[in-house]
């Protein structure tokens, strides 16, 4: 038996992350799920799709405890179109659970709890806290370059180095790299790889609130508190791409560019690029701008901005979406393109500090 009421919005915005961890199409029909326990004084709500879980809990007045899983898209159908403010939820001996609220009624049969599987337990952990704000900016400098293929399924993921007094964070795909550090302070030192997936939930939970995030480290399995929330999941195994022999140790010229500028002429020129006519962007590095251009079959276009360059002038060629993809993610008014001649990866950090750090393989231009 279940009886409680609890706030409807609340409900709602529960349900709603919840849903993302459970299973679209299972074989395991309680794996299309949302387990509800209710207890003391709250709804505690958990999906789980056998590789990422999602635990939350809402304040609720219980007036009979119990468990329950309900089917998460009828749920969610149900109670973000629900008139009222509060929503009464009653489930009886055979599953048969009744939501109420204002003149609404619907009465839909649940699963037994006993049928939901256990979520991983994880044990011997390492703990780590970082700032809310940190993390989710370490998350999206980098989720950008996660592998989605899976010919490497370690690649889908993204690498974690906790060292004594940094936390790094790699990602690489083959076509580039994105790699983001920042200061913190740790007991232990140890590597792994977080999926892609995983790190993109984690960071649509995080609000931009002052708070720490706490991330638990088991052999296999990693879970991330946040908030009122949990994300529990597997780690990736396999062996991560020796990124540092991958990072060119000097470079023959430096532009200093303003982002932006960068961003809206490669814009511009890939106005011509379809998913049918692909054509690299050529990019000449002159000491005091930098001239693009680019031609498919439906015509030519050209473009340039100011820079500042030290060395040698270089022409190169970028696949657009690649190098766009690390400006867009660099936060900071200007860069420091490293360039160490036209078939070596074009290094972006930034003009201060180094935070960040990206690569973008190069793409062979034909003479011409």
């Amino acid at each position: 038996m279940i009886k409680i009421t609890c706030n409807k919005q609340e409900l709602v915005e529960a349900v709603t992350n919840i849903q993302r961890a459970v299973s679209t199409k299972s074989s395991v029909p309680a794996l299309e799920g949302i387990l509800m326990k209710a207890r003391g004084e709250s709804l505690f709500l958990c999906g789980y799709d056998l590789e990422l879980g999602m635990t939350t809990e809402i304040p609720a007045q219980v007036e009979e405890s119990g468990e329950i899983i309900l089917s998460a898209k009828l749920f969610g159908d149900i109670v973000r179109r629900l008139p009222t403010d509060h929503v009464r939820m009653v489930a009886d001996n055979k599953n048969m659970t009744t939501i109420t609220a204002g003149a609404s009624e619907f009465s839909i049969v649940g699963i037994p709890a006993e049928e939901f599987p256990d979520l991983p337990k994880i044990t011997d952990e390492i703990s780590v806290t970082l700032e809310n704000s940190v993390l989710k900016s370490m998350i999206h400098q980098t989720l950008f370059a996660v592998a989605e293929s899976d010919a490497k399924p370690i690649h889908t993921g993204t690498l974690f180095e906790i060292e004594k007094d940094v936390v790094r964070l790699v990602s690489v795909d083959g076509y580039r790299l994105a790699m983001r550090e920042e200061p913190a302070k740790s007991e232990t030192e140890i590597t792994f790889v977080v999926p892609g997936k995983t790190l993109s939930e984690v960071y649509k939970l995080m609000g931009d609130e002052e708070k720490q995030a706490v991330l638990q480290v088991g052999r296999r399995h990693i879970s991330f508190g946040i908030g009122n929330y949990t994300v529990i999941s597997r780690l990736l195994e396999g062996e991560f791409l020796d990124y540092k022999a991958a990072i060119p140790a000097s470079h023959t010229s430096e532009a200093v560019v303003k982002t932006r500028a960068f961003i809206d002429s490669v814009e511009r020129v890939s106005l011509l690029i379809t998913d049918r006519l692909k054509s690299p962007i050529r990019c000449y590095f002159d000491k005091t701008d930098v001239k693009l251009s680019c031609s498919t079959a439906i015509g030519r276009a050209n473009d340039e901005f100011e820079e500042t360059l030290t060395g040698e002038p270089v022409e190169m060629g970028f696949n657009n979406r690649y190098l766009l993809d690390a400006l867009r993610n660099a936060e900071t008014d200007e860069v420091k393109v490293q360039l160490n001649g036209p078939l070596s990866p074009m290094k972006i950090v930034p003009k201060e500090g180094n935070s960040f750090l990206f690569l973008v393989l190069p793409v062979r231009l034909k003479q011409g």
